[in-house]
């Protein structure tokens, strides 16, 4: 697989999907996520909110890389849950995300393949009111100097345009840049290369 540094993800509005059959209801959403403690965190409160559904099931992708996933099946037949909505967020290609689907038992059961269908499309549901956006994976680079080599520092960050994390100037000054992943290392060695001119 080639490393690429953009990414798939969905933007903070939450996206909301719905599917019935059966009188049983699958309420699903769809949420970005950074990490793992936030997962647990949205999961944990949607328990909570939905205490009275038969189920809560969820599947998160994290990380640029996209190795980092979950598939909860919450008490559904093993891979008739959590599964489905993995393949959605794999389908779309999408990371940094985690989709939650609530199931209403409506007192018919829908069997192994009735289940995963239904979690498939509440997902895609989901992610279809979702706003889809590329972002960036960025490194963050840092650098230390003396205080006289400042507008040989802030020309390459004008040529180079990183965004500005932190920055401290005294008789050492520190900036953190923040820069698209494949112009990291061109954007370090032209900052080293100052130390030596």
């Amino acid at each position: 697989m080639i490393m690429t540094d953009t990414y798939k993800t969905i933007t903070n509005t939450i996206g909301e999907g719905y599917y019935t059959e059966k009188r049983s209801k699958f309420l699903a959403f769809a949420h970005h996520v950074e990490t793992i403690d936030e997962v647990k965190e949205i999961v944990a409160r949607y328990r909570k909110e939905y205490y009275d559904a038969r189920h809560v099931c969820y599947a998160y992708m994290l990380g640029a890389a996209r190795t980092d996933f979950r598939a909860n099946d919450d008490g559904e037949p093993s891979s008739t849950a959590g599964k489905p909505i993995l393949g959605q967020i794999n389908a779309n290609e999408l990371t940094n995300v985690l989709i939650i689907v609530v199931r209403y038992y409506g007192g018919v059961n829908l069997g192994t393949g009735g289940l995963i269908v239904a979690y498939k499309t509440a997902a895609a549901d989901a992610i279809a009111h979702c706003q889809i956006e590329e972002r960036q994976v960025e490194e963050i680079v840092s650098y230390t100097f003396a205080y006289p080599m400042m507008n040989d520092v802030m020309r390459i960050v004008k040529e180079m345009n990183p965004r500005i994390v932190s920055q401290t100037y005294d008789n050492t000054c520190e900036i953190k840049l923040s820069i698209r992943q494949s112009q990291a290392e061109q954007l370090r060695s032209r900052l080293q290369k100052l130390s030596f001119e």
